[in-house]
């Protein structure tokens, strides 16, 4: 870029925006999964670490990887995996992103929404049925194999 007026801000604007939605709902329904499946706060921070790592890898990709080598191989993969892309996507787009790595990477966004809702609607479904039940990582993977 030599000067301001080509940075293109509408489309950049427009990504933010789509992946900031796709980024909500992704991790809103991993994280009403969780809030379905437990009782207290308290029992819900095993659980809640967990979620924030795939953001925090994002973020930090962001600053190590993306800013340095926007086009190299761990950038392409911070951009395309569902859990870090609406971060990491958001900080690659600036320099200049090839359409179907966009494409492809809005694709698996959505598809990873509809996939963690799926298994979020599962997952509350029994979990309002066990209730008081004490939950970990194997009484979850069990819930979400239940057929209700």
């Amino acid at each position: 870029l030599q000067n301001l007026s080509q940075i293109p801000f509408l489309k950049i604007a427009l990504v933010f925006l789509f992946y900031f939605l796709g980024g909500y709902l992704l991790y809103g329904a991993l994280f009403a999964a969780v809030g379905s499946a437990v009782e207290s706060i308290q029992e819900s921070q095993q659980f809640q670490f967990p979620i924030t790592i795939p953001l925090l890898i994002g973020y930090l990709g962001l600053f190590m990887f993306i800013v340095r080598d926007p086009h190299g191989t761990v950038s392409y993969w911070l951009s395309i995996i569902p859990f870090t892309s609406p971060v990491a996507m958001v900080g690659r787009i600036a320099y200049d992103v090839p359409t179907s790595d966009l494409v492809l990477s809005m694709v698996l966004l959505v598809g990873g929404f509809i996939f963690t809702t799926w298994i979020a609607g599962r997952i509350y479904r029994v979990g309002i049925l066990m209730t008081g039940t004490k939950v970990n990582y194997k009484v979850l993977a069990k819930w979400f194999m239940t057929k209700v």
